[in-house]
């Protein structure tokens, strides 16, 4: 799982490397910093005074104490002033440096909390924006599962065009009516890891738990001609592309895909069926094609699949941001 969004509370998340929004002292402060500080307990903060305090845009790593991580890397966001003093440059700074920080310890997992978008003032479209772009950046060159810990539904805005255009498309093409209830979302069992691969982490109990990306009754595959494996392998070397480029594209883990390419019997769940249409670009009968040979469809009747359908008749295949969508509308993202 390359890149999730997750609400919670990031000092109860499990990552080898927890981001703390400090400020300069690197003593502790409100907000984030605070939670961090009295989490971790009093070892943080001598290590911390150690440390000589930390510049705006940098990064500096302590152990991580009693908090579930390894380390806390702490990184000093800018206070939005306008957008005109360096901000952006300043807040890319602290993902970047902070992510070198990570793979430079050895560190597999990272999870940041949406950095300056409290008491700093940067605006959270902004804040997000900035956030997605250093990420995406550094997951085309290198592998570290990357958690972005929001504490509320607000935190991900999305621009008032794209949420007003989505939410008209779901009025439009959503039958609720007919809608796969919650109970009866996912068919059959799960096991404990599809549940952690495959739903968001939401906490609060009015959220909808695993409300999208239902599957679909599935056929008998070995009578299908050609496997999803298959049908994946050759539409990649047909588009003349490498595996890289499609798993990163597709927000999948490389060791899932190399399960994939090992086993062509390998049945993906459907966000991972969904994550390869969105990686290939493929249209709507073709990305139907695809989820079929796994035995999966589409459906009108799921809010999350309508989401979908909207992004691939638009020929939109910017995977964070259809996840972003897909996180504001409280439905389950795919890929991770």
């Amino acid at each position: 799982m390359p890149f999730k969004i997750i609400r919670n509370d990031i000092t109860k998340v499990r990552a080898d490397a927890i981001v703390n929004a400090a400020n300069s002292s690197l003593l502790g402060g409100g907000g984030v910093d605070g939670a961090i500080h009295r989490a971790a307990g009093p070892r943080l903060l001598a290590e911390c005074r150690q440390l000589g305090g930390c510049e705006t845009g940098d990064a500096k790593i302590t152990g991580g104490y009693d908090m579930p991580c390894r380390y806390i890397i702490h990184t000093v966001g800018p206070i939005w002033q306008g957008g005109g003093h360096g901000e952006p440059e300043q807040l890319y700074s602290c993902y970047k440096t902070s992510l070198r920080l990570a793979e430079e310890y050895g560190c597999e997992s990272i999870a940041f909390p949406l950095i300056s978008a409290g008491v700093y003032g940067y605006p959270k479209d902004k804040a997000l924006d900035i956030a997605l772009s250093a990420i995406k950046d550094h997951l085309d060159e290198h592998d570290i599962d990357v958690t972005l810990v929001v504490f509320d539904k607000q935190a991900v805005v999305l621009s008032r065009e794209l949420t007003d255009d989505v939410r008209s498309y779901i009025d439009d093409n959503y039958a609720e009516k007919n809608a796969v209830p919650r109970s009866e979302a996912f068919m059959g069992k799960r096991s404990a890891r599809f549940d952690r691969k495959f739903s968001m982490s939401m906490p609060t109990a009015d959220i909808a738990e695993d409300t999208c990306l239902c599957e679909a009754a599935v056929p008998d595959l070995s009578k299908l001609d050609e496997s999803f494996s298959e049908a994946l392998l050759r539409m990649i070397d047909e588009r003349g592309l490498t595996d890289p480029q499609v798993y990163k594209k597709a927000n999948i883990d490389r060791r899932l895909f190399s399960k994939i390419r090992s086993d062509k019997e390998y049945r993906p769940s459907k966000a991972t069926a969904v994550a390869f249409a969105i990686a290939l670009e493929l249209d709507m009968d073709e990305t139907e094609s695809l989820l079929g040979k796994a035995g999966y469809t589409l459906s009108n009747s799921i809010k999350a699949d309508v989401i979908i359908k909207y992004f691939i008749e638009r020929a939109d295949y910017d995977i964070y941001t259809i996840n972003e969508t897909l996180f504001s509308f409280d439905q389950a993202l795919i890929g991770c």
